[in-house]
């Protein structure tokens, strides 16, 4: 029998006001669907990995309570995305490795360089905050802050053709929130060969979605995103996060609340470079392939033999 009261406790920090009153919906909301839920704890009992990550990341109980995710989803839909996401990661990740991502531990894929003797690194990590978006993140990190990062979570393929491929979905770029970001963005896109951080973070999602041997990536459009915080008073847009799945290579599906963006994303030849900026464009090539190589290397450490 689930205790909503202790699951509760675990989610919310009732000493803040508003997360008290968060717990006490949480706990008439179980009230109301105790049945649902019983069924999302029965498929969290299955093995003993499952239930040790329902007791580390007790959020399974609250996510699908609440109109996260992406916009109009249903909590069969929500419910459905949380089994799929953990079954995936118990398949293909050790055990060790997705106790300690969802312990708020990171995993480093890329060691990065340093600017201004402040280390700029690619980690794989997920703190519960950021669960209203999905349900881990690929993070480019500056100073130990989260500097970039893409928010996605796993499932099957329920916009394209094919039902039975896996695909990552993301629900969320965010970029810098420090003082100086401005700055820090001119200073590290210069360091990357003049390489955009967002288009940076971007390329590492998509390595971490071929290493895992996912087959599609999905990204939620403007229509698509969960709430209306992109979206200013005067209704124009803070993110226009359609405009830049579509610029990175993306294409419209037919639901409209995703874009389709490649696995791999589109290089250039040096044909195609002009000629003034060929020696830029070979460093950073030179620098996405250390990455590559990095991403998928880490990986490998974490991921179960086949």
């Amino acid at each position: 029998m689930l205790n909503f009261s202790e699951i509760g406790h675990k989610v919310y920090d009732t000493r803040k006001t508003r997360e008290f009153r968060r717990y006490l919906v949480f706990r008439a909301r179980g009230f109301l669907m105790r049945s649902k839920i019983e069924k999302i704890d029965e498929f969290f009992k299955r093995t003993p990995l499952l239930t040790a990550m329902s007791e580390i990341y007790p959020f399974i109980y609250e996510q699908p309570m609440r109109a996260f995710f992406y916009h109009r989803s249903t909590f069969e839909e929500r419910a459905s995305l949380i089994e799929h996401h953990f079954d995936f990661l118990a398949e293909r990740l050790k055990e060790r490795a997705m106790k300690e991502l969802y312990s708020e531990k990171e995993i480093t894929l890329w060691d990065g360089f340093d600017v201004d003797e402040k280390k700029f690194y690619l980690s794989l990590f997920f703190e519960p905050g950021q669960r209203k978006e999905g349900l881990l993140s690929v993070m480019l990190r500056f100073d130990e802050r989260p500097f970039y990062q893409i928010i996605f979570w796993i499932d099957r393929d329920h916009v394209g053709e094919n039902s039975d491929d896996w695909a990552m979905y993301i629900g969320a770029m965010q970029g810098p929130n420090m003082d100086n970001a401005k700055e820090y963005v001119k200073k590290i896109t210069k360091a990357c060969h003049a390489y955009r951080t967002k288009n940076l973070i971007l390329y590492t999602a998509q390595a971490v979605a071929r290493s895992l041997g996912l087959k599609h990536i999905y990204a939620v459009t403007n229509d698509g995103y969960y709430a209306n915080n992109h979206v200013r008073t005067d209704r124009k847009l803070k993110t226009d996060f359609s405009a830049f799945w579509l610029e990175a290579g993306g294409a419209k599906t037919k639901d409209e609340r995703f874009d389709a963006l490649p696995l791999v994303e589109p290089r250039k030849t040096m044909e195609e470079v002009p000629t003034r900026k060929r020696n830029v464009y070979r460093k950073r090539f030179a620098m996405l392939d250390e990455i590559d190589e990095a991403i998928a290397g880490n990986m490998k450490k974490i991921m179960r033999q086949k």
